[in-house]
């Protein structure tokens, strides 16, 4: 075999390792992505229910393309309550159990904000001291997503998480 040729296999060989050990990593991320908050299309929410801390759940109903206050026929804000149901799809960065936290210490006992998305709870606690991501509770896990989808109140500016 010419050198040239001995060359080039070994060329092929170690792009070829590269190429295994790119599909590999690809494919262990994928295994550990802890995905979604709750694992439903924002489209298909038409049902939000919104409390912050002791206040009353108010309640919208998604119908003819618009958002309306649940049994009135006044208009809400089609942009916030969008933004609400996308927290449907929020990144999670990180689940572990209830268990590994103490409640109170990251705002969920009780939680500073309560949304419910066709009939899924999420309670939203204190921003996490590592950086913008704020804990949320779904269910018996503790999830980290982005701050940025912390609820802010549909009408006017009185109640937020502060942000």
């Amino acid at each position: 075999m010419k050198r040239a040729t001995r060359r080039r296999l070994a060329w092929l060989a170690v792009v070829g390792v590269v190429v295994a050990a790119a599909l590999w990593q690809w494919q262990r991320d994928r295994r550990n992505d802890p995905g979604d908050l709750l694992g439903i299309d924002p489209a298909t929410v038409d049902r939000i229910g919104l409390q912050f801390q002791s206040a009353p759940m108010q309640r919208y109903d998604r119908h003819d393309a618009h958002w309306w206050r649940a049994g009135e026929q006044q208009r809400a804000d089609d942009g916030r309550l969008n933004e609400l149901a996308e927290t449907a799809a929020a990144e999670v960065l990180q689940w572990r159990p209830v268990q590994d936290f103490s409640l109170s210490r990251i705002g969920l006992a009780p939680p500073l904000a309560t949304l419910e998305l066709n009939g899924q709870r999420v309670e939203f606690g204190e921003t996490s001291v590592t950086g913008p991501q704020r804990y949320v509770r779904v269910g018996d896990r503790i999830a980290l997503i982005p701050a940025r989808y912390s609820p802010r109140p549909v009408e006017g500016k009185a109640m937020s998480l502060g942000l």
